[in-house]
């Protein structure tokens, strides 16, 4: 049985918590056996692993921007990338 831990120092109720990548792959493998919250339902459905995914491979691909220092630096990147 696989079991993950977060000392209660470092983790609070609603924290985020960010898990390596090679970590989360061996997560995901037995999620199905774990509950899950009801709220926290949705990050495991099909369609939303079908956007992670995407994300993934944007960010593999070089296709991801910012972070920018202000909403006019994202105005601007936006406007290039319209281009």
């Amino acid at each position: 049985m696989n079991v993950i831990t977060i000392p209660q120092k470092l983790a609070q109720k609603g924290d985020l918590v960010l898990v390596p990548k090679h970590e989360f792959v061996e997560f995901s493998k037995w999620k199905r056996v774990v509950r899950v919250k009801l709220d926290e339902q949705w990050f495991w459905t099909p369609e939303w692993q079908k956007k992670e995914a995407e994300v993934d491979e944007a960010i593999r691909a070089g296709g991801i921007y910012g972070p920018f220092r202000d909403h006019d630096a994202l105005i601007s990147a936006l406007k290039k990338k319209k281009r």
